[in-house]
Protein backbone atom coordinates (compact mmCIF):
# COMPACT_ATOMS: atom_id res chain seq x y z
CA UNK A 1 0.00 0.00 0.00
CA UNK A 2 1.12 3.26 -0.56
CA UNK A 3 -0.01 6.89 0.45
CA UNK A 4 2.14 8.68 -2.62
CA UNK A 5 -1.61 9.16 -4.23
CA UNK A 6 -2.80 11.57 -1.86
CA UNK A 7 0.91 13.15 -0.55
CA UNK A 8 0.95 16.92 -0.35
CA UNK A 9 3.62 17.56 -3.48
CA UNK A 10 4.19 20.92 -3.65
CA UNK A 11 4.83 22.67 -6.90
CA UNK A 12 8.92 23.49 -7.16
CA UNK A 13 9.76 27.05 -6.18
CA UNK A 14 10.27 29.67 -9.01
CA UNK A 15 14.35 29.91 -7.71
CA UNK A 16 16.35 26.44 -7.53
CA UNK A 17 16.89 23.93 -10.10
CA UNK A 18 13.41 21.94 -10.58
CA UNK A 19 15.15 18.51 -10.58
CA UNK A 20 16.69 19.17 -7.06
CA UNK A 21 13.35 20.37 -5.65
CA UNK A 22 11.55 17.40 -6.96
CA UNK A 23 13.91 14.77 -5.45
CA UNK A 24 13.90 16.39 -2.03
CA UNK A 25 10.35 16.60 -1.80
CA UNK A 26 10.29 12.54 -2.53
CA UNK A 27 13.52 12.25 -0.31
CA UNK A 28 11.99 14.20 2.56
CA UNK A 29 8.63 11.80 2.20
CA UNK A 30 10.69 8.68 2.63
CA UNK A 31 12.82 10.38 5.82
CA UNK A 32 9.49 11.73 7.30
CA UNK A 33 8.02 7.90 7.13
CA UNK A 34 5.06 9.32 4.90
CA UNK A 35 6.47 6.71 2.07
CA UNK A 36 7.07 3.48 3.15
CA UNK A 37 9.12 0.88 1.79
CA UNK A 38 8.34 -1.09 -0.99
CA UNK A 39 5.41 1.86 -1.85
CA UNK A 40 4.96 2.71 -5.27
CA UNK A 41 5.77 6.19 -6.26
CA UNK A 42 3.37 8.21 -9.12
CA UNK A 43 4.48 7.16 -12.23
CA UNK A 44 6.62 10.16 -13.94
CA UNK A 45 3.94 11.48 -16.21
CA UNK A 46 1.56 12.06 -13.10
CA UNK A 47 3.94 13.28 -10.49
CA UNK A 48 4.96 15.77 -13.64
CA UNK A 49 1.19 16.55 -13.88
CA UNK A 50 0.43 17.04 -10.57
CA UNK A 51 4.09 19.58 -9.91
CA UNK A 52 3.15 21.44 -13.12
CA UNK A 53 7.04 20.47 -14.39
CA UNK A 54 8.12 18.69 -17.36
CA UNK A 55 8.05 15.02 -17.31
CA UNK A 56 11.99 15.29 -18.08
CA UNK A 57 12.62 16.86 -14.73
CA UNK A 58 10.59 14.19 -13.01
CA UNK A 59 12.84 11.21 -14.47
CA UNK A 60 15.49 12.77 -14.13
CA UNK A 61 14.87 13.17 -9.88
CA UNK A 62 13.52 10.16 -10.01
CA UNK A 63 17.16 8.56 -11.99
CA UNK A 64 18.49 10.00 -8.62
CA UNK A 65 16.40 8.47 -6.15
CA UNK A 66 17.03 5.09 -7.72
CA UNK A 67 21.31 6.04 -7.60
CA UNK A 68 20.91 6.69 -4.14
CA UNK A 69 19.31 3.84 -3.08
CA UNK A 70 15.57 5.36 -2.08
CA UNK A 71 14.09 3.99 -5.21
CA UNK A 72 13.90 0.98 -6.93
CA UNK A 73 12.06 0.27 -10.95
CA UNK A 74 10.20 -2.81 -11.52
CA UNK A 75 9.82 -3.83 -15.27
CA UNK A 76 6.55 -3.09 -16.68
CA UNK A 77 4.84 -2.24 -12.82
CA UNK A 78 6.90 1.60 -12.17
CA UNK A 79 9.11 3.06 -9.84
CA UNK A 80 9.17 2.02 -6.04
CA UNK A 81 10.23 3.58 -2.36
CA UNK A 82 13.23 0.55 -1.95
CA UNK A 83 12.27 -2.02 0.01
CA UNK A 84 15.53 -2.13 2.01
CA UNK A 85 16.51 1.36 3.26
CA UNK A 86 19.21 0.42 5.57
CA UNK A 87 21.66 1.70 3.33
CA UNK A 88 20.19 5.57 3.43
CA UNK A 89 18.16 5.79 6.12
CA UNK A 90 19.77 5.04 10.24
CA UNK A 91 16.80 2.88 11.67
CA UNK A 92 17.77 3.35 14.62
CA UNK A 93 18.64 7.16 15.52
CA UNK A 94 17.43 8.19 18.54
CA UNK A 95 15.25 10.54 19.58
CA UNK A 96 16.27 13.99 20.73
CA UNK A 97 15.08 14.73 23.89
CA UNK A 98 13.36 17.81 25.05
CA UNK A 99 15.25 20.47 26.76
CA UNK A 100 14.25 21.47 30.25
CA UNK A 101 12.20 19.04 32.90
CA UNK A 102 8.51 18.16 31.46
CA UNK A 103 5.61 20.01 32.01
CA UNK A 104 3.44 18.95 35.29
CA UNK A 105 0.66 16.40 33.86
CA UNK A 106 -2.79 18.25 33.77
CA UNK A 107 -5.44 17.24 36.39
CA UNK A 108 -7.14 15.20 33.85
CA UNK A 109 -4.15 12.77 33.55
CA UNK A 110 -4.04 12.51 37.09
CA UNK A 111 -7.53 11.24 37.44
CA UNK A 112 -6.30 8.39 35.36
CA UNK A 113 -3.57 7.71 36.90
CA UNK A 114 -5.33 4.46 38.33
CA UNK A 115 -6.35 3.16 34.86
CA UNK A 116 -4.49 0.62 33.34
CA UNK A 117 -4.84 -0.46 29.73
CA UNK A 118 -5.54 -4.14 28.92
CA UNK A 119 -2.72 -5.87 26.96
CA UNK A 120 -3.28 -6.58 23.54
CA UNK A 121 -3.00 -10.71 23.91
CA UNK A 122 -4.47 -10.86 26.91
CA UNK A 123 -8.56 -11.00 25.26
CA UNK A 124 -7.74 -14.61 23.72
CA UNK A 125 -6.50 -16.14 26.65
CA UNK A 126 -8.25 -19.13 28.31
CA UNK A 127 -11.18 -18.45 30.92
CA UNK A 128 -11.22 -14.13 29.80
CA UNK A 129 -13.79 -12.18 30.40
CA UNK A 130 -16.70 -11.08 28.18
CA UNK A 131 -15.66 -13.13 25.73
CA UNK A 132 -18.55 -14.53 23.75
CA UNK A 133 -19.00 -17.15 20.54
CA UNK A 134 -21.36 -17.44 17.46
CA UNK A 135 -22.13 -21.21 15.96
CA UNK A 136 -22.09 -21.60 12.60
CA UNK A 137 -25.84 -20.52 11.78
CA UNK A 138 -25.97 -17.67 13.72
CA UNK A 139 -22.31 -16.28 11.39
CA UNK A 140 -24.23 -17.47 8.24
CA UNK A 141 -27.72 -15.22 9.24
CA UNK A 142 -25.59 -12.43 10.31
CA UNK A 143 -23.57 -12.75 7.07
CA UNK A 144 -26.53 -12.65 4.99
CA UNK A 145 -27.42 -9.31 7.23
CA UNK A 146 -24.80 -7.41 6.23
CA UNK A 147 -25.27 -7.89 2.68
CA UNK A 148 -28.94 -7.17 2.69
CA UNK A 149 -27.81 -3.65 4.57
CA UNK A 150 -24.68 -3.31 2.23
CA UNK A 151 -27.63 -4.48 -0.78
CA UNK A 152 -30.13 -1.80 -0.10
CA UNK A 153 -27.83 0.95 1.36
CA UNK A 154 -30.12 3.49 2.73
CA UNK A 155 -29.09 7.15 1.75
CA UNK A 156 -28.77 7.78 6.07
CA UNK A 157 -25.86 6.21 5.72
CA UNK A 158 -24.09 9.03 3.58
CA UNK A 159 -25.25 11.96 5.85
CA UNK A 160 -25.73 12.70 10.06
CA UNK A 161 -28.39 10.57 11.27
CA UNK A 162 -29.97 10.67 14.66
CA UNK A 163 -27.60 10.60 18.05
CA UNK A 164 -30.15 8.60 20.16
CA UNK A 165 -29.50 5.62 16.90
CA UNK A 166 -32.12 4.60 13.94
CA UNK A 167 -35.44 4.84 15.18
CA UNK A 168 -36.43 1.16 13.94
CA UNK A 169 -33.54 -0.14 16.21
CA UNK A 170 -34.76 2.20 18.65
CA UNK A 171 -38.16 0.24 18.55
CA UNK A 172 -37.01 -3.73 17.81
CA UNK A 173 -34.65 -2.74 21.26
CA UNK A 174 -37.75 -1.68 23.34
CA UNK A 175 -39.63 -4.51 21.93
CA UNK A 176 -36.88 -7.02 23.20
CA UNK A 177 -36.20 -5.28 26.84
CA UNK A 178 -39.91 -5.14 27.07
CA UNK A 179 -40.54 -8.74 26.51
CA UNK A 180 -37.41 -10.09 27.88
CA UNK A 181 -36.72 -7.76 31.18
CA UNK A 182 -39.96 -6.29 31.54
CA UNK A 183 -38.71 -2.70 31.12
CA UNK A 184 -40.95 0.07 30.97
CA UNK A 185 -39.87 2.14 28.18
CA UNK A 186 -41.01 3.54 24.81
CA UNK A 187 -38.65 3.72 21.67
CA UNK A 188 -38.14 7.96 22.07
CA UNK A 189 -36.25 6.40 25.67
CA UNK A 190 -33.79 4.30 24.01
CA UNK A 191 -30.11 5.72 23.34
CA UNK A 192 -27.96 3.58 21.26
CA UNK A 193 -24.33 3.43 22.56
CA UNK A 194 -21.25 1.68 21.87
CA UNK A 195 -21.53 -0.27 25.27
CA UNK A 196 -22.24 -0.20 28.81
CA UNK A 197 -19.62 2.12 29.40
CA UNK A 198 -20.26 4.74 26.98
CA UNK A 199 -24.01 4.59 28.40
CA UNK A 200 -22.19 4.98 32.12
CA UNK A 201 -19.97 8.14 30.71
CA UNK A 202 -23.07 10.12 29.11
CA UNK A 203 -24.94 9.41 32.49
CA UNK A 204 -22.08 10.53 34.64
CA UNK A 205 -21.63 13.61 32.20
CA UNK A 206 -25.12 14.99 32.87
CA UNK A 207 -25.88 13.89 36.52
CA UNK A 208 -23.20 14.56 38.57
CA UNK A 209 -21.07 17.86 39.51
CA UNK A 210 -17.66 16.98 40.84
CA UNK A 211 -17.86 16.87 44.78
CA UNK A 212 -21.09 15.08 44.56
CA UNK A 213 -21.48 11.80 46.58
CA UNK A 214 -22.41 8.22 44.76
CA UNK A 215 -22.62 4.87 46.08
CA UNK A 216 -20.47 2.29 44.29
CA UNK A 217 -20.78 -1.31 44.95
CA UNK A 218 -17.77 -3.27 46.88
CA UNK A 219 -16.30 -5.10 44.89
CA UNK A 220 -17.37 -3.32 41.87
CA UNK A 221 -16.63 -2.97 38.37
CA UNK A 222 -13.39 -0.75 38.30
CA UNK A 223 -14.32 1.32 35.01
CA UNK A 224 -17.43 2.19 36.53
CA UNK A 225 -15.10 3.87 39.43
CA UNK A 226 -12.68 5.28 37.28
CA UNK A 227 -15.25 6.98 35.42
CA UNK A 228 -16.60 8.17 38.38
CA UNK A 229 -12.98 9.32 40.09
CA UNK A 230 -12.34 10.64 36.34
CA UNK A 231 -15.79 12.76 37.13
CA UNK A 232 -14.78 14.07 39.93
CA UNK A 233 -17.41 12.55 42.32
CA UNK A 234 -16.85 11.68 46.06
CA UNK A 235 -16.78 8.24 46.39
CA UNK A 236 -18.55 6.15 48.60
CA UNK A 237 -18.27 1.86 48.78
CA UNK A 238 -21.19 -0.07 49.64
CA UNK A 239 -20.65 -3.74 50.46
CA UNK A 240 -22.44 -6.41 49.07
CA UNK A 241 -23.10 -9.88 50.42
CA UNK A 242 -24.93 -12.36 49.32
CA UNK A 243 -28.22 -10.74 49.10
CA UNK A 244 -26.42 -8.00 46.72
CA UNK A 245 -25.84 -4.52 47.80
CA UNK A 246 -26.02 -3.68 51.62
CA UNK A 247 -28.85 -0.38 51.13
CA UNK A 248 -28.51 0.49 54.62
CA UNK A 249 -24.74 0.81 55.17
CA UNK A 250 -24.85 3.10 51.68
CA UNK A 251 -27.64 5.15 53.46
CA UNK A 252 -25.85 4.95 56.78
CA UNK A 253 -22.24 6.29 54.90
CA UNK A 254 -24.10 8.40 52.24
CA UNK A 255 -27.67 9.28 52.45
CA UNK A 256 -28.21 12.40 50.06
CA UNK A 257 -25.67 10.58 47.81
CA UNK A 258 -26.62 11.40 43.94
CA UNK A 259 -26.21 8.48 42.19
CA UNK A 260 -26.08 4.57 43.24
CA UNK A 261 -24.44 2.22 40.33
CA UNK A 262 -25.65 -1.34 40.43
CA UNK A 263 -25.24 -4.62 38.70
CA UNK A 264 -28.43 -6.27 40.61
CA UNK A 265 -29.23 -9.27 38.05
CA UNK A 266 -25.30 -10.55 38.88
CA UNK A 267 -23.59 -8.14 40.12
CA UNK A 268 -20.01 -7.84 38.97
CA UNK A 269 -17.52 -9.70 40.13
CA UNK A 270 -19.31 -11.74 42.84
CA UNK A 271 -22.27 -12.93 40.60
CA UNK A 272 -24.73 -12.25 43.45
CA UNK A 273 -28.20 -10.98 42.84
CA UNK A 274 -30.09 -8.39 44.68
CA UNK A 275 -32.47 -9.96 46.63
CA UNK A 276 -36.32 -8.42 46.46
CA UNK A 277 -36.16 -6.83 49.44
CA UNK A 278 -32.91 -5.17 49.17
CA UNK A 279 -34.62 -3.80 45.77
CA UNK A 280 -37.51 -2.26 46.95
CA UNK A 281 -35.05 -0.68 49.38
CA UNK A 282 -32.94 0.64 47.34
CA UNK A 283 -35.49 2.26 45.16
CA UNK A 284 -37.62 3.55 48.15
CA UNK A 285 -34.23 5.08 49.03
CA UNK A 286 -33.90 6.30 45.80
CA UNK A 287 -37.32 8.16 45.60
CA UNK A 288 -36.72 9.68 49.53
CA UNK A 289 -33.91 10.89 48.28
CA UNK A 290 -34.38 12.63 44.99
CA UNK A 291 -31.35 10.33 43.59
CA UNK A 292 -30.63 8.56 40.31
CA UNK A 293 -29.91 4.90 40.16
CA UNK A 294 -27.47 3.56 37.30
CA UNK A 295 -28.63 -0.24 36.87
CA UNK A 296 -25.84 -1.86 34.67
CA UNK A 297 -28.27 -5.35 33.00
CA UNK A 298 -24.93 -6.93 31.33
CA UNK A 299 -25.54 -10.34 30.50
CA UNK A 300 -29.00 -10.80 31.26
CA UNK A 301 -29.61 -12.83 28.34
CA UNK A 302 -27.89 -15.65 29.67
CA UNK A 303 -29.53 -17.34 32.74
CA UNK A 304 -29.42 -20.94 33.12
CA UNK A 305 -31.74 -22.06 35.32
CA UNK A 306 -35.17 -20.84 37.26
CA UNK A 307 -37.47 -17.90 35.39
CA UNK A 308 -35.57 -14.57 34.41
CA UNK A 309 -35.59 -12.01 36.74
CA UNK A 310 -37.25 -8.76 36.69
CA UNK A 311 -34.81 -5.76 35.91
CA UNK A 312 -34.85 -3.29 38.63
CA UNK A 313 -36.12 -0.91 36.09
CA UNK A 314 -39.59 -2.64 35.71
CA UNK A 315 -40.23 -2.29 39.19
CA UNK A 316 -39.67 1.52 39.56
CA UNK A 317 -41.77 2.16 36.01
CA UNK A 318 -38.72 3.99 35.10
CA UNK A 319 -38.78 7.29 37.07
CA UNK A 320 -35.54 7.21 39.27
CA UNK A 321 -33.84 4.40 37.47
CA UNK A 322 -31.60 4.64 34.05
CA UNK A 323 -31.36 1.24 32.48
CA UNK A 324 -28.18 0.27 30.70
CA UNK A 325 -26.99 -2.78 28.78
CA UNK A 326 -25.44 -3.98 25.88
CA UNK A 327 -25.03 -6.06 22.70
CA UNK A 328 -21.44 -6.68 22.63
CA UNK A 329 -22.07 -9.39 24.90
CA UNK A 330 -25.29 -10.57 23.86
CA UNK A 331 -23.58 -10.94 19.97
CA UNK A 332 -19.71 -10.54 19.94
CA UNK A 333 -17.49 -7.19 21.63
CA UNK A 334 -16.63 -6.10 17.99
CA UNK A 335 -19.98 -4.44 16.86
CA UNK A 336 -19.59 -2.28 19.82
CA UNK A 337 -23.28 -1.06 20.12
CA UNK A 338 -25.45 -0.93 23.26
CA UNK A 339 -28.20 1.13 24.96
CA UNK A 340 -29.54 2.85 27.54
CA UNK A 341 -33.17 3.79 28.69
CA UNK A 342 -33.47 7.16 29.90
CA UNK A 343 -36.17 8.61 32.28
CA UNK A 344 -38.67 10.67 30.12
CA UNK A 345 -37.13 13.54 32.48
CA UNK A 346 -33.64 12.87 31.06
CA UNK A 347 -34.24 11.67 27.61
CA UNK A 348 -33.45 14.95 26.18
CA UNK A 349 -30.32 15.96 27.90
CA UNK A 350 -28.45 12.71 27.69
CA UNK A 351 -29.52 12.82 24.15
CA UNK A 352 -27.80 15.72 24.02
CA UNK A 353 -24.84 14.76 25.72
CA UNK A 354 -24.08 11.70 23.61
CA UNK A 355 -24.48 13.75 20.61
CA UNK A 356 -21.65 16.08 21.96
CA UNK A 357 -19.93 13.04 23.03
CA UNK A 358 -19.86 10.78 19.44
CA UNK A 359 -22.55 12.67 17.45
CA UNK A 360 -24.24 9.13 16.34
CA UNK A 361 -23.82 5.50 16.66
CA UNK A 362 -22.97 4.38 13.16
CA UNK A 363 -26.01 3.91 10.60
CA UNK A 364 -24.53 0.57 8.98
CA UNK A 365 -23.60 -1.85 12.06
CA UNK A 366 -27.58 -0.41 13.56
CA UNK A 367 -28.65 -1.66 9.78
CA UNK A 368 -26.83 -4.43 10.52
CA UNK A 369 -28.22 -5.26 14.18
CA UNK A 370 -32.22 -4.35 12.83
CA UNK A 371 -31.79 -6.74 10.38
CA UNK A 372 -30.63 -9.43 12.44
CA UNK A 373 -33.47 -8.59 15.04
CA UNK A 374 -36.31 -8.25 12.35
CA UNK A 375 -35.36 -11.65 10.93
CA UNK A 376 -36.06 -13.79 13.92
CA UNK A 377 -31.90 -14.47 14.29
CA UNK A 378 -31.46 -12.64 17.23
CA UNK A 379 -34.04 -14.69 19.30
CA UNK A 380 -32.39 -17.93 18.20
CA UNK A 381 -28.53 -17.13 18.87
CA UNK A 382 -29.91 -16.17 22.11
CA UNK A 383 -31.78 -19.32 22.78
CA UNK A 384 -28.38 -21.44 21.22
CA UNK A 385 -26.34 -19.77 23.45
CA UNK A 386 -27.88 -19.97 25.98
CA UNK A 387 -27.96 -24.20 25.90
CA UNK A 388 -24.06 -23.89 24.78
CA UNK A 389 -23.23 -21.36 27.62
CA UNK A 390 -24.88 -23.72 30.02
CA UNK A 391 -22.89 -26.28 28.79
CA UNK A 392 -19.54 -24.64 29.12
CA UNK A 393 -20.45 -23.38 32.01
CA UNK A 394 -20.83 -27.10 33.69
CA UNK A 395 -17.72 -28.28 31.82
CA UNK A 396 -15.52 -25.70 33.67
CA UNK A 397 -17.32 -26.48 36.85
CA UNK A 398 -16.27 -30.19 36.29
CA UNK A 399 -12.79 -29.91 35.30
CA UNK A 400 -12.26 -27.52 38.60
CA UNK A 401 -14.22 -30.32 40.81
CA UNK A 402 -11.08 -32.33 39.47
CA UNK A 403 -8.42 -31.18 39.39
CA UNK A 404 -8.91 -28.13 42.22
CA UNK A 405 -11.02 -29.41 44.70
CA UNK A 406 -9.00 -28.94 47.56
CA UNK A 407 -7.76 -25.22 46.47
CA UNK A 408 -10.79 -23.39 45.76
CA UNK A 409 -14.56 -23.21 46.27
CA UNK A 410 -16.75 -23.04 43.55
CA UNK A 411 -19.76 -20.44 43.08
CA UNK A 412 -21.81 -21.92 40.69
CA UNK A 413 -23.67 -19.06 38.56
CA UNK A 414 -26.99 -19.44 37.56
CA UNK A 415 -26.86 -16.29 35.16
CA UNK A 416 -24.02 -14.29 33.43
CA UNK A 417 -20.82 -14.89 31.41
CA UNK A 418 -17.68 -15.84 34.47
CA UNK A 419 -17.69 -17.88 37.80
CA UNK A 420 -16.37 -16.99 40.79
CA UNK A 421 -13.65 -19.77 42.11
CA UNK A 422 -12.73 -18.69 46.00
CA UNK A 423 -8.79 -19.32 46.87
CA UNK A 424 -8.88 -21.54 49.94
CA UNK A 425 -5.74 -22.12 52.32
CA UNK A 426 -4.86 -18.56 52.90
CA UNK A 427 -3.83 -18.50 48.86
CA UNK A 428 -2.90 -14.82 47.31
CA UNK A 429 -5.00 -14.26 44.47
CA UNK A 430 -3.03 -11.96 42.90
CA UNK A 431 -0.40 -14.33 42.91
CA UNK A 432 -2.25 -17.01 41.41
CA UNK A 433 -3.24 -14.51 38.82
CA UNK A 434 0.57 -13.43 38.01
CA UNK A 435 1.28 -17.55 37.74
CA UNK A 436 -1.87 -18.27 35.28
CA UNK A 437 -0.47 -15.59 33.09
CA UNK A 438 2.62 -17.03 32.78
CA UNK A 439 0.88 -20.07 31.67
CA UNK A 440 -1.48 -18.28 29.32
CA UNK A 441 -4.02 -18.35 30.95
CA UNK A 442 -6.02 -15.46 32.85
CA UNK A 443 -7.46 -16.00 36.13
CA UNK A 444 -8.28 -12.43 37.54
CA UNK A 445 -7.75 -11.83 41.04
CA UNK A 446 -11.24 -10.60 42.40
CA UNK A 447 -9.39 -8.93 46.04
CA UNK A 448 -7.90 -5.35 43.88
CA UNK A 449 -11.69 -5.08 42.95
CA UNK A 450 -12.80 -4.45 46.77
CA UNK A 451 -11.78 -0.71 47.82
CA UNK A 452 -13.53 -0.86 51.71
CA UNK A 453 -14.58 -3.77 52.65
CA UNK A 454 -12.70 -6.85 53.83
CA UNK A 455 -11.15 -9.10 50.15
CA UNK A 456 -12.32 -12.24 50.05
CA UNK A 457 -9.66 -13.74 47.49
CA UNK A 458 -10.82 -15.44 44.74
CA UNK A 459 -10.61 -15.60 40.55
CA UNK A 460 -12.98 -14.42 37.75
CA UNK A 461 -12.92 -17.48 35.17
CA UNK A 462 -15.23 -16.63 31.85
CA UNK A 463 -16.31 -19.72 30.26
CA UNK A 464 -18.61 -18.17 27.39
CA UNK A 465 -15.97 -17.39 24.94
CA UNK A 466 -14.42 -21.26 24.79
CA UNK A 467 -15.69 -24.59 23.66
CA UNK A 468 -16.52 -26.76 26.47
CA UNK A 469 -14.26 -29.54 24.83
CA UNK A 470 -11.49 -26.67 25.52
CA UNK A 471 -11.76 -26.31 29.59
CA UNK A 472 -10.27 -29.48 30.61
CA UNK A 473 -6.84 -28.59 29.11
CA UNK A 474 -7.53 -25.30 30.31
CA UNK A 475 -7.79 -26.03 33.82
CA UNK A 476 -4.87 -28.23 33.82
CA UNK A 477 -2.99 -24.82 33.09
CA UNK A 478 -4.29 -23.33 35.73
CA UNK A 479 -3.54 -26.07 38.42
CA UNK A 480 0.14 -25.91 36.65
CA UNK A 481 -0.17 -22.30 37.71
CA UNK A 482 -0.99 -23.17 41.08
CA UNK A 483 1.55 -25.44 41.55
CA UNK A 484 4.30 -23.18 40.68
CA UNK A 485 3.32 -21.30 43.69
CA UNK A 486 4.24 -23.95 46.16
Amino acid sequence: MSWAEIYPWQAPRPEGPVIRQVYDQVRDAIHAGALKPGGRLPSSRDLARRLGVARASVVAAYDLLLAEGYAEGRPGSGTYVCGDLSGVLDLKAPRIAPDGPPPPPPAGVLALDGVALPPPEEGGRMFSNGRTLMDARALDAWAASTRRALKTLDPVHFGYSDPRGEPRLRAAIADYLRAARGVVCEPDQVIVTSGAQHAVDIAVRVLLRPGDPVWMEDPGYAPTWHALQAAGAEMHPVPVDRAGLDVAAGVAAAPQARLAFVTPSHQYPLGVTLSMGRRLELLAWARAAGAWIVEDDYSSEFRYSGPPLASLQSLDGGERVIYVGTLNKALFPGIRLGYMVAPQSLSAALAKARQLSDRQPPTLTQAVVLDFFESGQFAAHIRRRRLAYRAQRDALVEALRAKLADLVEIDVPDQGMHLMAFLKNGLDDVAVHAAAAARGVTARATSPLYRKAPPRPGLMLGFTGFPARSMAAGVARLAEAFADLG
